[in-house]
């Protein structure tokens, strides 16, 4: 099958959209290359709970498809922003207390 330059293109882009609805949660934490073990390091401690009780707490609350993760220290303490993508097709943010798993917010993105 000879497909043209432009097809080509596109085959790409939809087999990524078929990967990513098999593997809703994209997890991301931002800023440094070694987040993953100062994460680890900060469950081990207690400061921070894992990642699937953060997400039964986010999808209880707002149920849809978790496109981003993110494991921030704010001013209070760690917090974990869950951005999930509604089945209405809107984006909302859920702030969390990562060491309790308490809703701090709830917003539109």
């Amino acid at each position: 099958m000879n497909l043209s330059l432009r097809s080509r293109k596109l085959l790409v882009p939809l087999a990524l959209v078929a990967a990513a609805s098999l593997f809703p949660a994209a997890v991301v934490l931002a800023a440094k290359h070694d987040d993953h073990v100062a994460a680890r390091e900060l469950l081990k401690r207690g400061e921070i709970l894992p990642l699937n009780q953060i997400l039964e707490v986010a999808q209880r609350r707002v149920p849809g498809d978790v496109i981003e993760v993110e494991l921030e220290h704010e001013d209070e303490g760690w917090e974990y922003e869950v951005k999930v993508l509604t089945p209405t097709g809107h984006v909302r943010k859920i702030t969390l207390n990562a060491r309790n798993g308490a809703v701090l917010k709830i917003k539109d993105d």
